[in-house]
């Protein structure tokens, strides 16, 4: 069998998405999200990409979300974004009034989890003469940013509704914690468990009089079960455009499905069982395995090696005892490990459907942390 012709054609290294795979998984999300009654909001830290915008929202999405104002701006300027939700707490004069900006642009909801990130907001959009639509962000068990669930989210809820220049929406929350499940029970368990939290954080809340239109959850590992719960109104997958390694290893998908890999060049092999290939920390990140595997990737052609080690442009891939492995010269893909950051270390994307290649789509907004 012929190999396809992007891998001669394309320089090295590189990401390649392939379309069919990508209008698949868009497709899928789309349809579950119709039939499960929820709203399809959509994380763009994941492609950075215009042309994937447009064609998530053809799928009907009722806006998108972003973890900066920079990502939301650079999607405002090229005309693929109107309704935005930055779930992260903005801190600070200049990002705040740069918010603001964006909120003349588009219709913007904002994170809050705490008096100290809501008070400023509310005193920046009454100084405009403005209303700031916000949500309050529960941790549901990241342990990262968020108030707890139950009392905490009344308590601070009480607090907003009287800030002037602020709308209390809702509630949102990220279970990425799920993800890092070792068994289909165990993240089903715990993902489970974040939405049950966010209904009854919702219902307390209800029922002081406050309301809630918006409760909203955010993993693609955990997007199939914590929107089970009846309750939850909106989901916020970003890595089901792609998909990654941590996706197939238990078993709902397999790497047939992922739609970006990154094409690298083997370009020494000192030892029968390592090579050398030109893809380094600089293009894999050094983000860590998923449980239950080792490396940082997987190599589809050869998926018993192990990239074991990566510095700036190296990676060194090792192969079980008596693997023939790659030759000098020899292209082969990798599925990262997290495709996010892999994402924001590239200028571009080369597009491919059928095996040939078709055209490239730029990363617009690589880079954009603030």
């Amino acid at each position: 069998m012929n190999s396809p012709s992007y891998r001669t054609l394309l320089d090295t290294p590189c990401l390649v998405v392939d379309l069919d795979r990508l209008e698949r998984n868009l497709a899928e999300m789309a349809e579950y999200a119709r039939t499960h009654g929820l709203a399809l909001r959509p994380h763009l830290k994941t492609h950075k990409t215009a042309e994937i915008a447009r064609m998530q929202q053809a799928h009907g999405v009722v806006g998108f979300t972003c973890a900066k104002v920079g990502e939301a701006e650079a999607f405002a300027a090229a005309g693929v974004l109107d309704d935005v939700l930055i779930a992260y707490q903005i801190v600070g004069d200049r990002k705040i009034e740069r918010l603001l900006r964006l909120a003349e642009r588009v219709r913007v909801t904002v994170a809050v989890d705490s008096v100290a990130v809501a008070e400023p907001l509310s005193r920046a959009a009454l100084a405009r003469g403005e209303q700031l639509d916000v949500v309050i962000e529960v941790d549901t068990g990241l342990r990262r940013a968020g108030v707890e669930p139950g009392e905490p989210v009344l308590r601070l809820a009480r607090e907003i509704i009287e800030m002037p220049g602020l709308r209390l929406r809702g509630l949102m929350t990220h279970e990425g914690h799920a993800g890092r499940a070792s068994t289909t029970e165990e993240l089903e368990g715990l993902a489970r468990m974040a939405g049950e939290a966010m209904v009854a954080s919702a219902e307390l809340l209800r029922r002081e009089g406050i309301p809630v239109d918006v409760v909203s959850v955010g993993s693609t590992p955990a997007a199939f079960a914590t929107t089970r719960v009846p309750g939850i109104t909106e989901m916020r997958p970003g890595t089901y455009v792609f998909y990654d390694a941590a996706a197939f290893r238990l078993g709902r998908i397999g790497p047939d499905r992922v739609a970006l890999r990154v094409l690298a060049t083997v370009i020494s092999r000192p030892a029968p069982d390592r090579a050398v290939i030109d893809a380094g920390s600089k293009t894999l990140t050094y983000d860590p395995p998923p449980p239950g595997r080792t490396g940082y990737g997987y190599v589809v052609e050869y998926p018993d090696a192990v990239i074991s080690r990566l510095s700036e442009e190296h990676g060194v891939i090792e192969f079980p005892p008596g693997t023939k492995g790659p030759q000098v010269g020899e292209r082969i893909e990798i599925i990262p490990n997290h495709v996010c950051p892999v994402v924001n270390l590239q200028d571009e994307l080369f597009v491919v459907r059928g095996g040939e290649f078709v055209g490239t789509w730029r990363v617009i907004a690589r880079g954009c942390v603030r």
